[in-house]
């Protein structure tokens, strides 16, 4: 054995340019690059090893912590967690700025690896600037508020503490059952302090993703319960994504006519034709899944958390003798809904279920062309809300709390007529069938789960998990790195983007070629319409002035120029106040290399509405609104029916 001596900086910069993983015999390195935004607690230190000999490392510039590591995570979920770009910080408000990304990863079981920067080890300088001190305990620091939310947890308080935290920290994003955010804080002078590495510690490491059969007995009760059933639904997540199952997924239903629903997370994991593939589950799910959900005896569900929009806050499986049975990784999960476990990697089980439904000669009692019935109702649906204009005679949104005033006000100071459902129809329509499209939160994520459709393998990255505002841009350009070759469009808010469009910068720098779509209808619509739709006066939710009599901002209402904004990072832009003028700036904007932006006026309360759908949400139970009484009382009623577990 030799030694190499070296700083920890320098060690990490080794290591992590040895690590490979290795997937169905596929070997790749694992650590594409960085991002950072360099600050005075890593620059000389991590950041001189990257400067002095990154290897095959990428160094990729940031412009806000945050919205560089969801960049990292939409990476790492483009390539299906096989690959990722590690993010460094400074200490403090860069350190903090991460968290809400390590959240987002954690939730979705996305590996993203983190290296926020610390104060000293050694205490000496102490207060260092951005530190925060706690009076009743010296070793809390900003980075302590990561434990939460991260899947591991490590500081570097000694050189020779990195080989230990490295190691597990592989061990961690290389799980698929456990796997999410990875933080290793590095105290600022640790970083540049030096140790005799062995060299073992940078041999080339494979880490191989296992696929895992599950325990004999639990696929045998799997299987009864399955052939027992009459009318089962398979409802496909974000594993059948990752164990690349949506072929599997495919055969399996279609060989015994079991339709099958898809989760955010496990769209564009089959083509949307699929006879069997009814769509979006739960509160924003299509018509034809949510009426196969309510019907079902068993819900076969693959690598999915089973979340409250999924399951409607648990409601939508209304069958009184409703069973299920989870096929995940992880024992956690697969232990929702009080189901049996089959605890293995989808594509494999999923296989060995079918061998045994065929033994057993299974048929479902679904009628014939009762599927195709179903899908086909959905789909005359589905094209009306999609060709849903607006003409100023007859117009009536699809949103209960609209009022003519909302869209009157809104046309009169915005002068924008798209609808929200029409204009994701046109972005649909127009974009290539191959293109990747990213959004998250608001009620965009709504629309497109019910009106999107795709047959292109891995053409949808929606983070849902948190909901979390801001990742739309920051994701494209993930994206957008991690599939160079196809065209990535951001589809996104008003309010997201005002809440962060700084990766912009970082997309225009790498000439990473990303088409931003803003749905600008002045307000955080999807909270509005949830405010207004169960009693509350619009407070706050829409972007008005206030108004000097009332106090209120309840104004007009605020015209923003996204165009303006984006060509200020040097995009070129469009402005599209009806469907032609969308349409027209899609088709030119296909034509550019650049990065575009699309500022599209959108008409409040026309996003899709909610087909056999609920959400358990926290109405108060008194008030003197006749409407939140009656929401009140719903919500009751609701939770009579819904499953306690």
């Amino acid at each position: 054995m030799s030694k190499i001596k070296m700083t920890v900086g320098q060690a990490i910069v080794k290591f992590l340019n040895n690590q490979y993983v290795e997937f169905d015999g596929i070997e790749n390195q694992f650590v594409d690059g960085f991002f950072t935004i360099f600050g005075h607690g890593m620059v000389v230190g991590l950041g001189q090893a990257l400067a002095e000999n990154p290897g095959h490392l990428k160094v990729y510039q940031g412009r806000n912590e945050q919205g560089m590591a969801h960049a990292a995570t939409s990476y790492a979920k483009q390539n299906n967690r096989r690959r990722i770009i590690a993010c460094t910080s400074s200490i403090g408000p860069g350190a903090a700025n991460m968290i809400t990304a390590a959240l987002t990863a954690s939730i979705n079981n996305i590996p993203l690896l983190l290296f926020p920067s610390d104060s000293f080890a050694t205490r000496q300088p102490d207060p260092v600037l951005q530190q925060i001190e706690q009076s009743y305990n010296l070793n809390i620091t900003t980075n302590d508020c990561y434990k939460p939310v991260v899947r591991y947890w490590d500081r570097i308080s000694r050189p020779e503490h990195v080989m230990t935290a490295l190691i597990n920290a592989m061990r961690v994003l290389t799980d698929v059952s456990n796997t999410g955010a990875v933080c290793i804080a590095l105290p600022q002078d640790v970083q540049g302090e030096s140790f005799e590495f062995p060299d073992y510690f940078f041999k080339k490491r494979v880490h191989h993703i296992a696929r895992r059969l599950a325990d004999s007995k639990e696929i045998e009760n799997a299987v009864e319960l399955i052939s027992r059933s009459k009318y089962p639904l398979f409802v496909g997540g974000g594993g059948v994504r990752y164990s690349e199952a949506g072929e599997v997924l495919q055969d399996i239903c279609g060989k015994f006519e079991i339709p099958y629903a898809e989760t955010q997370a496990g769209k564009s994991s089959t083509p949307s034709s699929n006879p069997m593939n009814l769509g979006g589950v739960g509160i924003t799910g299509t018509l034809s899944a949510n009426t196969a959900a309510e019907k079902a005896d068993v819900v076969v569900g693959i690598g999915t958390r089973f979340n409250d929009f999924v399951t409607c806050s648990k409601e939508v499986f209304r069958n009184p003798d409703v069973k299920f049975v989870t096929i995940n990784t992880s024992e956690f999960d697969a232990g929702k809904m009080d189901a049996e476990r089959v605890v293995g990697d989808a594509k494999l089980n999923l296989q060995a279920i079918s061998e045994k439904l065929e033994q057993k000669n299974y048929k479902t009692s679904y009628g014939k062309g009762e599927i195709a019935g179903i899908k086909e109702e959905w789909e005359k649906e589905r094209k009306s809300v999609c060709d849903a204009v607006y003409t100023s005679e007859n117009f009536t949104p699809c949103v209960p709390s609209w009022t003519p005033k909302i869209i009157n006000d809104y046309i009169r100071d915005i002068g924008g007529t798209i609808t929200e459902s029409n204009g994701v129809s046109i972005v649909r329509e127009v974009i290539d069938d191959d293109a990747i499209v990213v959004a998250s939160a608001g009620s965009l994520p709504a629309d497109l789960e019910r009106l999107w459709t795709t047959d292109v393998k891995d053409s949808y990255n929606m983070e849902y998990g948190a909901s979390c505002m801001g990742y739309e841009i920051a994701g494209a350009l993930g994206s957008k790195l991690a599939e160079p070759s196809r065209e990535v469009y951001a589809l996104v808010g008003d309010g997201s983007f005002l809440m962060l469009n700084s990766e912009i910068a970082t997309a225009v720098q790498e000439n990473a070629k990303i088409t931003v779509v803003v749905f600008d209808n002045a307000a955080f619509g999807c909270i509005n319409n949830l405010q207004m739709g169960n009693g509350i006066e619009s407070l706050c939710t829409e972007f008005r002035y206030r108004d000097d009599k009332t106090g209120k901002t309840d104004g007009k209402y605020i015209y923003t120029d996204f165009a303006k904004i984006g060509e200020g990072y040097g995009m070129k832009s469009y402005t599209a106040k009806t469907p032609k003028e969308l349409r027209d700036a899609l088709e030119d904007a296909k034509k550019q290399t650049e990065s575009c932006i699309i500022d599209a006026k959108v008409l409040p309360k026309t996003m899709a509405e909610g087909y056999k759908s609920w959400w358990h949400i926290g109405v108060a139970s008194v008030s003197k609104s006749k409407k939140t009484q009656e929401s009140y009382k719903g919500i009751c009623e609701k939770l009579k029916k819904a499953r306690m577990y």
